[in-house]
């Protein structure tokens, strides 16, 4: 008795049928459009990185002082407040030399703040109260100022490198104010976001 013999697959008949060389064509260029796409986005991708990193050591070397810079502020008030009661017609030589120690003082200070891009924010009476530098603590009529304008500077604020650390605390002449109304501020505001007007000190705080 013999085995039956296994017929043998036929390798041909398996294979599937040849692509066309258009078909293999059109496969390489999809092929190709695609790792030019991947290609693409990896090269964003790293562009993007790029950008954050160079955007955040930017802002590591511009800001690394901001709060030791707000620790100084403290200070720096304390000597404006001495030098606004420091009696300035004192007839005795020691409490003038006082007051002209306190002033190179708060001075120096002022250039060392400047030298490191803190900068003091002080507007002038009559400037135009500017709600993303100013901070309003109440409102007051005015005869030489129109309304909306900085009467008195109760706080001096500071900004570093364009942004803003603290802003000033002003009062503002109130909406019966009978003078000149102040001109807009030329300076475009540094710290506005696109599609917001918010920014520090925009509440008033009124009293009566």
């Amino acid at each position: 008795m013999t085995d039956e013999a296994t017929p043998a697959a036929d390798p041909i008949a398996a294979d599937p049928a040849p692509q066309s060389a258009e078909d293999q064509t059109e496969a390489l260029r999809a092929e190709v459009a695609q790792l030019k796409e991947q290609v693409l986005r990896y090269a964003a991708d790293a562009e993007n990185t790029k950008r954050r990193a160079d955007r955040e050591a930017n802002d590591a070397r511009h800001y690394a002082i901001q709060r030791f810079s707000q620790d100084l502020l403290g200070a720096a008030d304390n000597l404006a407040r001495a030098l606004r009661a420091a009696p300035r017609d004192a007839s005795d030589p020691a409490v003038k030399n006082l007051v002209a120690g306190i002033e190179m003082i708060e001075k120096d200070l002022l250039s060392a703040f400047e030298r490191n891009g803190l900068k003091r924010v002080d507007p002038p009476r009559g400037a135009k109260f500017d709600p993303h530098l100013h901070q309003a603590m109440m409102e007051q009529p005015a005869s030489d100022v129109g309304a909306g304008a900085v009467l008195q500077v109760m706080q001096s604020g500071y900004e570093l490198h364009g942004r803003l650390v603290r802003p000033a605390m002003v009062i503002v002449s109130s909406k019966d104010s009978t003078g000149e109304t102040p001109a807009e501020p030329s300076v475009v505001n540094p710290y506005a976001q696109p599609g917001t007007g918010g920014g520090a000190g925009v509440a008033v705080d009124e009293k009566a």
